[in-house]
């Protein structure tokens, strides 16, 4: 696939996506999200970019993080994203957050050197070109500033992982085509390594998905996620075939109190080194 045309996708989808993103996913990604602000280590006073912000789940608690004194740049390649935490941030009182849209891997309206600290999380799965967006990142940083990414991990142990087939045998476009790269082995890593980052710490773990019942696994699988623009294009006869093989996908995750899906995430850190 063309990168342009993963970016519109991108961009739409995540338009669809975002009045259903919180409910579906905010409670299956608190683990991966509290795990990267923990190894983030935001200081009050310190200016901070998160790229891909989504609904600000980790925006906001860095502005908490970073106080009054501080600043935090939000971007993310959705502007119906964008305008959610913009509304957000003003009915929290956040005056040092910032947010507007952009490309991760385009980020030359900042200038260079001026973030002490830039996150991504669970983001760069949806890059095109993640590595141009690593550089971005270390071309941002002030010498000695951290990057913390977080990914979804190896396929094998997301247990959500049939969803993309499923789209992909109902819809000509492949939405997201590399997407558990980052999270196989060491990618991440060493992709960080190579953008020029150092002293880079790796983590990983697996946790649970929760959903109470099929129609909250299905909402967030497909109208909360990355496949809402191709679920967007499904008739009525398609959505219901679509739901029951996703369904067949996770039944054995099912218990009388719900799913519990496995999900594996990645998490790595780095720093700028070189002045």
């Amino acid at each position: 696939m063309k990168a342009n045309l993963q970016r519109r996708i991108q961009r739409y989808g995540w338009d669809k996506a975002v009045d259903y993103y919180d409910i579906g996913w905010r409670d299956s990604l608190r683990a991966a999200q509290d795990k990267l602000l923990a190894m983030s280590k935001a200081k009050l006073g310190e200016h901070v970019l998160d790229i891909a912000c989504g609904t600000g789940l980790v925006t906001f608690p860095l502005a908490d993080a970073v106080g009054t004194a501080g600043r935090v740049v939000a971007t993310d390649i959705s502007q119906k994203m964008i305008d959610h935490v913009t509304q957000g941030a003003s009915q929290r009182g956040y005056t040092q957050i910032e947010a507007f849209r952009a490309d991760a891997e385009s980020l030359d309206v900042l200038e260079d050197g001026q973030f002490d600290l830039i996150t991504c999380a669970l983001g760069l799965m949806y890059v095109p070109e993640p590595l141009a967006a690593m550089k971005q990142v270390t071309r941002l940083l002030k010498p000695g500033g951290r990057a913390v990414f977080a990914v979804w991990g190896a396929r094998k142990n997301c247990g959500w992982a049939d969803i993309f087939p499923i789209v992909d045998a109902r819809v000509e476009t492949d939405v997201c085509p590399m997407f558990f790269r980052l999270g196989t082995g060491s990618v991440m890593a060493m992709e960080m390594q190579q953008a020029g980052l150092s002293s880079i710490e790796e983590v990983r773990f697996q946790t649970d998905l929760p959903y109470a019942t099929e129609q909250a696994a299905v909402e967030a699988a497909f109208v909360g996620g990355p496949v809402a623009l191709a679920y967007d294009r499904f008739d009525a006869d398609t959505r219901a075939s679509a739901h029951a093989e996703y369904l067949d996908s996770i039944e054995q995750f099912r218990s009388p109190h719900g799913y519990r899906i496995p999900g594996e995430f990645v998490i790595c850190s780095g720093v700028r080194t070189f002045a």
